[in-house]
């Protein structure tokens, strides 16, 4: 009986059958191939802005000079054409250089490769700012589900040192454009975390911009700031009480207690639709106002001569009074 069995050797083309296997792996590693420029479109999920500034114009001489040294990476399109992974400032200043074409890599790639290509390769510059990179950071994990230990492996750095630039993006917008436009570095803005208000640490960072305070200067203000917070004693919170039952009860209260002391105090009260009037009457003379004695401007002046006399304080064997005599 006839076998028509297929055995798949994993082959791409008939000329692979006369190829060592060396030659095989060698055919399908990645080629370094000369692009022309107009086919190479910018990746569309680009994770940063690429600016055309002092460090492109250098890149530019560079490559008019030496050529692209490192090869950019792109991709093929469906439609033709090629989409750059990694390497659009090279591209850029190929353009900017007159050239035609571009040294590149070319690799299919899934959309999320393609990213976390991108991500990768430009996280690893040298001119990123500490902001741009803790973005790039966050989206490549948010954004394309890579681990938090995935991305510290691809980018060569520790976890802890991932968490920490992570923790930058907790500064408001405005405090990361001051931080960047006045040349900050990474270890002032980690210092400015220290402090959780963000009213105060506005007014902490204006501070250290005005005095242009270093690191460590940045550090031991901050410090003071802190403790002077925790010393200050906090504000006792003010009850409010709404409900006049409790006023009317003090007022009864005092009332009764006076009453308890011999004095017949009385509460009048009269209530409208608008308001309560309560009136507390307090005699001033008379048995019924006790023991109250007139205050000290109401009391009548009495001259010298007619105050009783002041009783000795030495024994009297007559246990008689003692008067002083007028000499």
């Amino acid at each position: 009986m006839k076998n028509d069995r297929l055995i798949d050797l994993g082959l791409t083309g008939y000329e692979e059958l006369f190829m060592s296997t060396e030659e095989r792996l060698d055919a399908k590693k990645p080629k370094v191939e000369a692009i022309p420029l107009a086919a190479l479109t910018p990746f569309r999920n680009h994770p940063f802005k690429v600016k055309e500034d002092e460090e492109m114009a250098q890149l530019m001489r560079s490559i008019a000079d030496a050529g692209v040294l490192s090869p950019a990476l792109a991709r093929p399109l469906p439609d033709g054409g090629y989409e750059l992974i990694a390497g659009e400032r090279r591209w850029r200043a190929c353009r900017l250089a007159g050239l035609d074409s571009a040294a590149c890599i070319v690799n299919s790639c899934s959309d999320k490769q393609s990213a976390v290509l991108a991500m990768t390769e430009n996280l690893q510059r040298q001119d990123l700012q500490i902001f741009e990179e803790a973005e790039g950071i966050r989206r490549l994990i948010e954004e394309w589900g890579v681990t938090q230990e995935e991305a510290a492996l691809r980018l060569g750095k520790s976890q802890s040192s991932l968490a920490n630039k992570l923790r930058l993006l907790r500064l408001t917008q405005e405090e990361r454009k001051k931080i960047s436009e006045n040349g900050l570095t990474e270890r002032h803005a980690r210092a400015l975390l220290r402090v959780d208000d963000v009213e105060l640490r506005g007014k902490v960072l204006d501070a250290i911009l005005a005095q242009h305070l270093n690191v460590q200067q940045t550090d031991q203000f901050i410090e003071r700031i802190l403790s002077e917070k925790e010393d200050k004693p906090k504000n006792k919170k003010r009850i409010i009480v709404k409900d006049i039952r409790i006023f009317m009860n003090t007022i009864s209260h005092a009332v009764k207690t006076m009453q308890l002391s011999g004095i017949q105090a009385k509460t009048i009260r009269n209530e409208t639709d608008d308001y309560i009037e309560c009136i507390v009457r307090i005699p001033k003379t008379g048995p019924a106002a006790g023991r109250m004695t007139p205050p000290p401007e109401k009391q009548a002046a009495v001259p010298e001569a007619a105050q009783p006399p002041v009783p000795s304080m030495e024994s009297n064997p007559e246990d008689k009074p003692v008067s002083r005599i007028a000499g």
